[in-house]
């Protein structure tokens, strides 16, 4: 697997990937409900996060960008406050009367985070035209290893029914579900103990 942990300077390309990844996501649409302009606003919000997070070293991509994982260590906040102040501003500034839905979503996601200590996988996505060549799943078990030689379990929120095949198949377990209000989709939350544990 040729993957590498991306700097600061290919962040662009890095979020570019996300927001395209993230275009039809049931979740995102939900917060995100205009087809037209929801490319963009994820740029926005993913570039935010990538843009917080490239300091902890957990911005893996493999060569141009044709998949990305984002992982926040375990310990480490996501976001500091001021950070979390500016994606609060952000999201008002891009969803207006809507951004309820946001709010909802990532309220949900905080209060379902467990509380022990493990590596959270925030992101993950896959350019479309590199989908179904296994590129992503194999970034993701190259990720995993080096989760496992720390002994250290994973978390993440699968907000794409879709997907949970893929993650049950890397030692991923279902944990819960959120359910999100006013017909919102259901988001999946697993996790992983670290194999060989």
């Amino acid at each position: 697997m040729d993957a590498h942990r991306a700097g600061p300077d290919e962040l662009a390309l890095a979020t570019d990937t996300l927001a395209l990844a993230f275009h039809g996501d049931p979740a995102w649409s939900w917060v995100f409900t205009d087809p037209e302009r929801r490319t963009g606003q994820l740029r926005a919000v993913w570039g935010l996060l990538l843009d917080a997070s490239v300091e902890h070293g957990w911005i893996w991509s493999t060569p141009d960008a044709g998949a990305v994982t984002e992982w926040i260590p375990p310990g480490v906040a996501e976001l500091s406050p001021r950070q979390e102040a500016t994606l609060e501003a952000l999201m008002e500034d891009l969803l207006g009367p809507e951004v309820w839905r946001a709010t909802a979503l990532m309220e949900a996601f905080g209060a379902a985070r467990p509380t022990d200590e493990h590596y959270y996988l925030s992101l993950f996505g896959t350019r479309p035209e590199s989908r179904g060549q296994g590129l992503g799943m194999a970034l993701l078990a190259d990720n995993l290893a080096l989760v496992d030689a720390e002994g250290r379990p994973a978390y993440l929120e699968s907000t794409n029914e879709a997907d949970l095949g893929r993650y049950r198949s890397v030692g991923f377990v279902d944990t819960g579900r959120i359910e999100l209000p006013r017909g919102g989709p259901v988001v999946t939350t697993m996790w992983r103990e670290p194999a060989g544990g």
